[in-house]
C-alpha cells in the first residue's frame, strides 16, 4: 500500500505561485510514473502534469510553460510548482502514483486563483 498526502493549496491572486506537496509513505518501491491531475466544479478530473521514475516530465498545453513538476526521492515527495496563475486553474489538485498493480491517489489540496 501506498499512502500520498498533498499539501500546498490555498488562495492567491491572479499571476500568483503556488508550490504543491505530496509526500509518499508506505511501498513507495512500486511506485513508477507520478503525476497531477486537477477537478474544477463541475468538470473531469484532467492531467496537470507527469514525472517518470527517470526524470522525464509532461504537460498539457493548458500549463506548459507555468507549470514545473519535480521529484526527491530522498525525501519521498513530489512538487508541483504553479507560475502566473489564472482564475481558470482553481480546482482541486490531486497527486496520482501509478504502481504496478494499482494506482494510488491522495485526498487532494484546493487551489483558488482570484481575479
Amino acid at each position: 500500500q501506498v499512502q500520498l498526502v498533498e499539501s500546498g493549496g490555498g488562495l492567491v491572486q491572479a499571476g500568483g505561485s503556488l508550490r504543491l506537496s505530496c509526500v509518499a509513505s508506505g511501498s513507495i518501491s512500486s511506485i513508477n510514473a507520478m503525476g497531477w491531475y486537477r477537478q474544477a466544479p463541475g468538470k473531469q478530473r484532467e492531467l496537470v502534469a507527469v514525472i517518470t521514475s527517470g526524470g522525464s516530465t509532461n504537460y498539457p498545453d493548458a500549463v506548459k510553460g507555468r507549470f514545473t513538476i519535480s521529484r526527491d526521492n530522498a525525501k519521498n515527495t513530489m512538487y508541483l510548482q504553479m507560475n502566473s496563475l489564472k482564475p481558470e486553474d482553481t480546482a482541486v489538485y490531486y497527486c496520482k502514483g501509478w504502481g504496478r498493480s494499482y494506482d494510488y491517489w491522495g485526498q487532494g489540496t484546493q487551489v483558488t486563483v482570484s481575479s
